[in-house]
């Protein structure tokens, strides 16, 4: 089925009579408006030079030290150490989050091992001369995954597995670190 296609007015008048429209001529406004468009101006050698050149970004201040939130990273991870823990680590989130200063990472071969790792931080903790209790605790009764969190410091215990699905040292891989062992 084929559609015939309309012709406009001019192409019947001229079908019709043999002569062609006249042209239709474009209305005056748009010419006036592109002829008081300057033209583009091209920056000479002198104008390149006096223009101002972008400065290069600020450097971030450095964060401040907070060396009893870096003993208590330390402790932490030692108190891991003694219960077996691996592949133990202490990021130095100083300046990049606004919840800790240091994070410290830890892995137990079991939820067995990761419960009775955590237990061990709270309780050495909380027998010392100024005693320290966490702010929170997390995941306690499964073991897959710890959380507590000190203050400043946050400890993440994890099950081997665990770590290796969430990757939080991939996800801080910026972050200057300190392995213990």
């Amino acid at each position: 089925m084929a559609t015939k296609k309309k012709t406009p007015a001019s192409k019947k008048a001229k079908a019709k009579t043999g002569t062609r429209a006249p042209a239709r001529k474009k209305p005056a406004a748009k010419k006036a408006k592109s002829s008081l468009r300057p033209p583009p101006r091209k920056k000479t050698a002198a104008a390149r030079k006096k223009a101002p050149k972008a400065a290069a970004p600020p450097a971030p201040p450095k964060p401040a030290e907070n060396p009893k939130a870096r003993e208590l990273a330390r402790r932490i991870g030692n108190l891991l150490l003694d219960k077996k823990a691996t592949d133990v680590v202490i990021l130095d989130m100083r300046g990049m989050t606004s919840y800790a200063d240091y994070i410290v990472i830890a892995s137990g071969e079991s939820d067995r091992q990761v419960s009775a790792m955590a237990e061990n931080v709270q309780v050495q903790l909380k027998q010392e001369q100024q005693p320290l209790r966490p702010i929170s605790t997390e995941g306690l009764e499964t073991g897959q995954w710890v959380l507590l969190d000190y203050d400043d410091v946050v400890a993440h215990l994890f099950n081997g597995e665990v770590r290796a699905f969430y990757d939080l040292d991939g996800l801080w891989a910026d972050a200057p670190r300190e392995k213990l062992s």
